[in-house]
């Protein structure tokens, strides 16, 4: 039995990226591979005999995309990160039992072109007319723990990892050189917060909406959520706004609450179009949800559909992500660049390259070649590259063309509505 947990301990270790940054004990991924006989024992040992002492965390702050505003980002030890995926992989086996359809995000096969996918469908296949956007105030700031834990003691019997998610969740925080106590939330960076997020939102959003509202509409209603960010569908707008008043009770009983300023109820639907000219409106209203802008289209036939672009800010962070690199690259030979800037590319049509969005990915790629041959001009005074030669340059060295990654003939065999 030691022998299997220290197995999957260290096939834990070897999934983290080597250049991860250190936690508080300043110990590396290599570091930690090296000495792992050294230190695995021990830990096991005092897992199994309920003393295991979480290590505090590491706080670091990355800006927030769009915003002046920075996000708080735990980083635990190496060991510490290597065991908490190996706990996280025993109870995602057993939690897959018991998650909805509706939960996307940190779960094995459900990313967010499935949950995009399935919210397409909700709205364009089904008898959805409203949507109330929702956004969680502080989300992982602000879990409760003695709720948590008795949501996992719900499910889990073992004293073992009851006590071990407890320590997880009261792990210091080293912040400015002090480590401070932390009583309420989980730090967002540890493998094992996306999990108990879930956990909290399945128990406190998922089952609520599922079993105890719905039964009690008049209309349809579904709920696709992503982590903590959800939207939820309804057929009649009395539904919706029954359930938007509810929502902020049930949440506050659970220490959570709504950001009002990001929470909103829209028309949105095959009959949008048609409301909002009667209240004197040119268009609905848009959507956001994991990064994409959603808005009510139609195709050439004249039927409805979902029509969806990259978001703004995110799309200007990709398009800055890309300027910055090519400016610090822009000595380096040419075959390197060129290299550098087709893995961004291929990375960002991967996510963004959903059906509906080519023409936001063709206007990325324009602007990376306008601003590629303006970097390479810049290089000497003399340096003037030209379009003719640019295009020479990209002959020989070409970047990764747009490219959808869920296409229209996909979209519907990916959603689970």
């Amino acid at each position: 039995m030691v022998a299997e947990q220290a197995q999957r301990v260290w096939d834990n270790l070897q999934q983290i990226p080597r250049t991860s940054a250190p936690g508080t004990d300043g110990q590396t991924v290599p570091e930690a591979e090296a000495t792992f006989d050294s230190w695995i024992d021990p830990m096991l040992r005092s897992v199994h005999q309920q003393g295991y002492r979480a290590p505090a965390i590491r706080r670091v702050y990355i800006p927030k995309p769009g915003k002046h505003e920075k996000r708080p980002l735990g980083v635990p030890c190496v060991a510490d990160r290597a065991l908490q995926r190996s706990v996280a992989e025993v109870l995602s086996a057993i939690y897959e039992q018991d998650f909805l359809p509706c939960s996307f995000g940190g779960r094995p096969g459900r990313s967010a072109h499935n949950a995009l996918a399935t919210l397409h469908e909700a709205v364009a296949g089904q008898k959805v007319s409203w949507v109330l956007e929702a956004d969680l105030k502080d989300f992982f700031g602000s879990l409760n723990h003695e709720w948590l834990l008795r949501f996992v003691e719900h499910r889990v019997g073992d004293p073992r990892l009851i006590k071990l998610i407890r320590r997880w969740l009261k792990a210091g925080v080293l912040e400015d050189g002090t480590v401070h106590p932390n009583e309420q939330g989980t730090p967002q960076g540890g493998s094992i917060s996306v999990l108990v997020s879930n956990i909290y939102l399945h128990y406190v959003l998922d089952l609520w909406f599922e079993y105890v509202v719905k039964p009690r509409l008049q209309g349809e209603a579904y709920l696709v959520r992503y982590i903590d960010d959800f939207v939820l569908c309804f057929q009649y707008r009395t539904d919706a706004v029954r359930v938007r008043d509810a929502l902020g009770k049930r949440l506050g009983r659970f220490d959570l609450s709504l950001e009002p300023d990001k929470t909103k109820l829209v028309a949105f639907g095959r009959f949008a179009q048609r409301d909002a000219r009667r209240q004197g409106h040119r268009r609905p209203q848009t959507i956001y949800f994991v990064g994409f802008t959603l808005y009510c289209s139609y195709n050439r036939k004249g039927r409805f559909r979902v029509g969806l672009r990259t978001e703004k800010s995110r799309l200007q962070r990709s398009l800055s992500r890309l300027f910055d690199l090519m400016r610090r690259n822009r000595h380096l030979p040419l075959r390197m660049q060129a290299a550098c800037i087709h893995q961004v590319l291929r990375g960002h049509y991967a996510y963004y390259g959903v059906a509906g969005n080519f023409r936001a990915l063709q206007r990325l790629y324009r602007a990376v070649e306008r601003y590629w041959r303006h970097v390479l001009s810049r290089r000497s005074r003399a340096g003037h590259v030209s379009w003719r030669r640019f295009w020479r340059i990209v002959a020989r060295y070409p970047l990764a063309r747009p490219k959808l990654a869920l296409p229209y003939s996909e979209l519907r065999a990916c959603a689970t509505l």
